[in-house]
C-alpha cells in the first residue's frame, strides 16, 4: 500500500521510480526527496469519454501528476481521510471526494442511470451528487475523504443496506443502488434533504458511510 495514514486528516505516500500517483491540486502538503507534480487535465488513466462525462457532470475536479522518489504527505481542508485497498475490483466515488490514488488503478466515469434506471438520475438531481460517478479499477490504493471519519458497512445478498446519501461517500463490489422514498411524496414538500430519502444498496461489497450529512 503507497499510502500511511499519519493521523486521521493526514496520509503520507511512498514514491519509487516508475511508480506514479494521482492527487487532488493543492492537498500536497510537504515531501521528502526528488518529487515532481504535475498538472493533469485528463486525471488517471480515463478515455476521452471518462472526460466528457465529468464535464457533462461538473465533475471535473483537478488532479495532478506525482511522480519522482521519496516520500509525500496529502491532506486537503482538515478533512477526514480514509484509505481503501482495491484488490482487483472496483470502487465508484464522486470525483470532489478523491485525495489520491495509486496510478496503476484505471479511471472511467459511470452514468448513474444504468444503476437503478430512472431512480439512478433522480438521486443526482435529488441529492446533489453528480449524474455520472467515478470508478476506479484494479489492483492498488485510494484515499477519499469526508467529514466526521468513515465507517465500512458490509452489504451481503439477502441483507440490503440503506444510507443517507448525503452521508454516502462511495462503494465497492457487485452492487446496485436506488433511491427510495420513507414518507409519501406531499411529506417531502419543502424537505431540502434528511430521511426522506433513502439510498438502498444490494448485493455483495460495502459501502462507506461518513458521520455527517455534511458535503464537502
Amino acid at each position: 500500500m503507497p499510502f500511511r495514514e499519519i493521523n486521521s486528516k493526514m496520509v503520507e505516500a511512498t514514491l519509487a521510480p516508475g511508480r506514479k500517483l494521482f492527487s487532488q491540486r493543492g492537498a500536497m502538503l510537504a515531501y521528502r526527496g526528488e518529487v515532481s507534480f504535475t498538472p493533469n487535465v485528463q486525471g488517471g488513466q480515463g478515455s476521452v469519454a471518462s472526460m466528457i462525462g465529468r464535464r457533462v457532470a461538473g465533475e471535473s475536479t483537478p488532479l495532478m501528476t506525482v511522480e519522482g522518489s521519496g516520500t509525500v504527505m496529502f491532506g486537503h481542508g482538515g478533512h477526514h481521510i480514509q484509505v481503501i485497498e482495491l484488490a482487483g475490483d472496483t470502487l465508484y466515488v464522486e470525483a470532489d471526494r478523491l485525495l489520491a490514488f495509486d496510478g496503476t488503478l484505471q479511471q472511467g466515469t459511470m452514468f448513474m442511470g444504468s444503476q437503478g434506471g430512472v431512480m439512478g438520475m433522480v438521486r443526482g438531481q435529488v441529492t446533489g451528487q453528480g449524474l455520472f460517478t467515478t470508478t476506479l479499477k484494479g489492483h492498488g490504493a485510494v484515499a477519499v475523504m469526508a467529514h466526521g471519519g468513515v465507517i465500512e458497512l458490509p452489504i451481503t445478498p439477502g441483507r440490503d443496506v440503506h444510507v443517507d446519501p448525503q452521508a454516502y461517500v462511495a462503494h465497492h463490489g457487485e452492487v446496485r443502488n436506488k433511491l427510495s422514498t420513507a414518507v409519501g411524496w406531499r411529506d417531502m414538500v419543502g424537505r431540502g434533504s434528511g430521511e426522506a430519502f433513502q439510498l438502498e444498496l444490494s448485493g455483495t461489497g460495502a459501502v462507506y458511510v461518513q458521520a455527517s450529512e455534511e458535503k464537502l
